[in-house]
Formats: structure tokens, C-alpha cells, sequence
């Protein structure tokens, strides 16, 4: 099982609804390799003002998203366990899971895993790559009794 050290930064002003920090560690912990290995991440839980900006900044897209990753590129010669940062908008991660009549506490558990993945490498910029991560992502998921995200509920 992997060693996690989580910095979790809640930056937004609502608070109330959100996981604990033991469920989001729990959900990065199960997308990281079921080694030994020590892993350090920081999860920032943000506003829609500053997703918006970092995703502007970042990516060229003006406007906020559910999770960024920013994966950490440690400089040649130098190892560490630091394998990066997540933001994640509380506003629209509350919204997406109402629209996709989700509990919301599935979408933060699938939305974490996500953006755990993207830390480590994978992406879906193709089909083939997106099957493949979203292969992962249920699985994962399915660990916490949490059915398929990508099923469309009628």
C-alpha cells in the first residue's frame, strides 16, 4: 500500500458539504501504485474565481473547470516524492454531480481518482487513452461501492 502524505488546502468559502480529509485521502490512495513507495500530493479545494484563473493561465481556457493537475517535474539528479497538485472547484463539482443526478460524494471520489491518474501520466486526449483511463476510474471506483460515472442516467 502506498505511503501518502496529503497537504489538503480548502480555499473556498463553503465548507460544509465537502469529504473529509480521510476521504480524500482514501480516494488518492487507491489510484496510486499499491506499492511501498511514498507519494506526496496537495489537493486544493477552490472557488470558481480561481479556477477559472489558473485554467486561463494554464491551459488558455477562460473559464472554470471541475480539476486541474499539475504534475511535478522533479529537476534532473534529484528524486523526490512529490508527485504534484490538484485543484478542484467546489462550485462545479456540486454542479456537475446535480445535473448528472450523481451523489455528490461519487463525483469528488471520481473527480480525485481523475486527477490522481492525470499526476501519474495517463490522459485522454484519444480514444484509446480515454478507455484506458476510464477503464482504471471504474475500477477504482467500484472499491468504493461507486457505480460506473461514465453510464448515462436516463
Amino acid at each position: 500500500m502506498p505511503v501518502l502524505e496529503l497537504d489538503l488546502q480548502i480555499a473556498t468559502e463553503e465548507t460544509q458539504h465537502l469529504p473529509t480529509q480521510g476521504q480524500f485521502a482514501q480516494w488518492a490512495q487507491a489510484a496510486l501504485p499499491q506499492s511501498g513507495d511514498e507519494y506526496e500530493i496537495t489537493i486544493r479545494i477552490v472557488d470558481i474565481e480561481e479556477s477559472q484563473s489558473l485554467n486561463h493561465e494554464y491551459r488558455g481556457k477562460d473559464k472554470p473547470t471541475n480539476v486541474l493537475s499539475f504534475p511535478f517535474e522533479a529537476p534532473e539528479g534529484i528524486e523526490l516524492p512529490l508527485l504534484g497538485d490538484l485543484v478542484v472547484c467546489r462550485q462545479i463539482v456540486e454542479n456537475e454531480a446535480s445535473e448528472q443526478k450523481k451523489p455528490v460524494l461519487n463525483h469528488w471520489a471520481h473527480l480525485i481518482i481523475h486527477g490522481i491518474l492525470h499526476l501519474r501520466g495517463y490522459d485522454h486526449l484519444n480514444d484509446e487513452d480515454a478507455e484506458e483511463m476510464e477503464s482504471i476510474e471504474i475500477d477504482l471506483l467500484t472499491l468504493f461501492s461507486i457505480p460506473n460515472p461514465y453510464l448515462i442516467n436516463e
